[in-house]
C-alpha cells in the first residue's frame, strides 16, 4: 500500500498547483485524476480550449471586417472549422502535457481513476487497471464542477449542448440559441458569432454578466449588439426541444407570455455546479450544502485533515481562485500562515473587448451605504486605441469618498484581463486613486485609461476628456 503525506483528488488548476506547492514544501504527494489527461475542466474543456477558439475566431473576424481598413486585402475568406478545432486540441494537448511534466519534475505520484474515501486516511482509486488503496495523512478535495442545467433544458449533447460540446462542433451553427447571459454563454456565443452564426441570448435576469458592475453589462451588451447578438431578458426557459434538425426554446417573458425561439443548436450555459459524485463523502461524515462542501477559514472540512478547494467550495468558480486556494492549503498543511483576500480575486470575461473587474461594484457599495466617488474614461479617447481600431469600452474606478482608497475597478477594454492586474496590485497595497493617478503610464498604451480614470476618481481631473 502506498503512503503519502498529502493526496489531492482532482488535477485541475487548484489540484495540480496544490500538489506542486506541497511537493516544494517537502511533503510526499500524490494526485488522483479520473480522466486520462491532467488539468481538469480548465485545461481540457474550459479556460484553455475556449481561449484558443476565441483567438482563432477573432483573427477571422478582424480579417473579414478590419483588415481592409488597415490596407490589407484578403479576398474570399473561409473558415475551416475542422482545422480550427484541431488547433484548439493541440493547444490543449501541449498544456496538459505541461502539467504532466510538472508532476514528474516535482516527484508527484499520479493515479488515474476515481478516488473515493474508505475513511479519512485511506483512499480507494478505481481505474482501468482495477482498484488500488492509498494511505494518506491529509487529503485535498479538488474535484471541480460540471455544467449546470434546470428542468426542461436537459442537454442531449446533440442539438442541446453544454460548453463541452460547443468546443467540438462539426459545423458552424446558422442560429445558436444561448441560455444564459453569463461568462460561458457570452464567450462561446462570441466564438460562433464571429464565425458567422446568428446568436440569440435568453436570460432570466434583466442584464448580462449580472454579477459584475451594472455599467459593464450595459457597455458589453451595446458592443455585442453591434456584432449581431440578440438579447431576450427577463425570460424564464420552460422547455427546450430537439426537433431533429434544430431546436425550439420555449420561455415565458416578463408579462407571462409564452415565447418560442427556433434555432439549429441550443447552448445551455446557466453556470456550473460542484462535482462530488463518487467521492464517498458519506463514509467520512461530510454533508454537502447546496452541493458545496462546507469549510472553515483554513479551507478544512468538518473532518480534521481533509480540505476542499476550488469549485466544490463557496465563492466564484474561477481557475485562479482554485489555484490560490491550492497554494494556500499546501502552506497551511506545512504549518505556514498564508492568506487569501477574496475581495481581490479578479474576474474576467474573454469577449472582445474583454471585461475585467476587481473589488466592489457600485451596487454593492450602495447596498452597504458606503459613500464613494467614480472616475470613468472611454477607451476611444486613447491614441493607442485609435491606432489599433479597438475603440470600444471604458475604465471605471470607484474610490472611497473620504479616504480616496480604491474600492473597485471595472473595465471593458482591449486586454482588460491583463490591465486589471494594475488595479489588483494597487488595491492589495490599499492605494488611493491619487496614487494610481500619479504613476507614470507609458504612451501610447491602453493602460493610460487606468491613469485617466484614477484622475477622474481622485478629483475629476481626467486630462483627455
Amino acid at each position: 500500500m502506498s503512503k503519502y503525506d498529502v493526496t489531492i483528488i482532482g488535477s485541475g488548476p487548484g489540484g495540480y498547483v496544490g500538489a506542486i506547492r506541497c511537493a516544494q514544501l517537502g511533503l510526499k504527494t500524490a494526485i488522483i485524476e479520473k480522466y486520462d489527461t491532467l488539468g481538469g475542466t480548465c485545461l481540457n474543456v474550459g479556460c484553455i480550449p475556449s481561449k484558443a477558439m476565441l483567438d482563432s475566431s477573432e483573427h477571422f473576424f478582424n480579417a473579414k471586417h478590419n483588415f481592409e481598413t488597415h490596407g490589407i486585402s484578403t479576398g474570399d475568406l473561409q473558415v475551416n472549422l475542422e482545422k480550427l478545432v484541431a488547433r484548439k486540441n493541440e493547444v490543449v494537448s501541449q498544456t496538459c502535457d505541461g502539467v504532466k511534466f510538472l508532476m514528474d519534475k516535482n516527484k508527484i505520484d499520479i493515479f488515474h481513476g476515481v478516488g473515493s474515501f474508505i475513511d479519512k486516511n485511506n483512499i480507494k482509486v478505481t481505474g482501468k487497471d482495477g482498484e488500488k488503496t492509498i494511505q494518506t495523512d491529509k487529503v485535498i478535495i479538488a474535484t471541480g464542477s460540471k455544467p449546470n442545467f434546470f428542468p426542461g433544458m436537459e442537454p442531449d449533447k446533440d442539438r442541446i449542448i453544454t460548453s463541452t460540446e460547443a468546443l467540438n462542433m462539426k459545423e458552424i451553427p446558422k442560429h445558436l440559441v444561448v441560455i444564459g447571459g453569463g461568462v460561458i454563454g457570452l464567450e462561446l456565443g462570441s466564438v460562433y458569432a464571429r464565425l458567422g452564426s446568428e446568436v440569440t441570448v435568453v436570460e432570466f435576469a434583466d442584464s448580462i454578466i449580472s454579477t459584475m458592475d451594472v455599467s459593464m453589462g450595459k457597455e458589453l451588451q451595446r458592443i455585442l449588439k453591434k456584432e449581431g447578438f440578440k438579447f431576450n431578458f427577463n425570460h424564464a426557459v420552460t422547455k427546450v426541444e430537439n426537433t431533429g434538425k434544430g431546436v425550439i426554446v420555449t420561455a415565458n417573458n416578463k408579462k407571462g407570455e409564452e415565447v418560442k425561439i427556433e434555432g439549429d443548436y441550443c447552448l445551455v450555459a446557466v453556470g456550473r455546479k460542484p462535482y462530488t459524485d463518487g467521492l464517498g463523502l458519506e463514509n467520512i461524515g461530510i454533508t454537502t450544502e447546496r452541493g458545496m462542501i462546507p469549510t472553515n477559514g483554513m479551507l478544512e472540512t468538518s473532518v480534521a485533515g481533509v480540505y476542499a478547494i476550488g469549485d466544490v467550495v463557496k465563492g466564484a468558480m474561477l481557475a485562479h481562485k482554485a489555484e490560490e486556494e491550492g497554494y494556500f492549503v499546501a502552506e497551511v498543511i506545512a504549518g505556514q500562515k498564508p492568506h487569501i483576500d477574496y475581495n481581490l480575486i479578479p474576474g474576467v470575461v474573454y469577449t472582445w473587448p474583454e471585461v475585467a473587474a476587481v473589488g466592489k461594484t457600485e451596487q454593492e457599495l450602495k447596498a452597504a451605504g458606503v459613500a464613494y466617488k467614480v472616475g470613468q474614461f472611454p477607451i476611444r479617447a486613447l491614441g493607442r486605441a485609435r491606432a489599433s481600431m479597438d475603440i470600444q469600452g471604458l475604465v471605471k474606478i470607484i474610490a472611497d469618498e473620504k479616504t480616496d482608497e480604491v474600492l473597485g475597478v471595472h473595465m471593458v477594454a482591449p486586454r482588460a484581463a491583463d490591465l486589471i492586474m494594475e488595479a489588483v496590485v494597487a488595491m492589495e497595497y490599499r492605494a488611493s486613486a491619487e496614487d494610481i493617478a500619479r504613476i507614470c503610464h507609458p504612451h501610447p498604451t491602453y493602460s493610460e485609461a487606468v491613469k485617466e480614470a484614477a484622475l477622474g476618481a481622485w478629483n475629476d481631473w481626467s486630462l483627455h476628456i
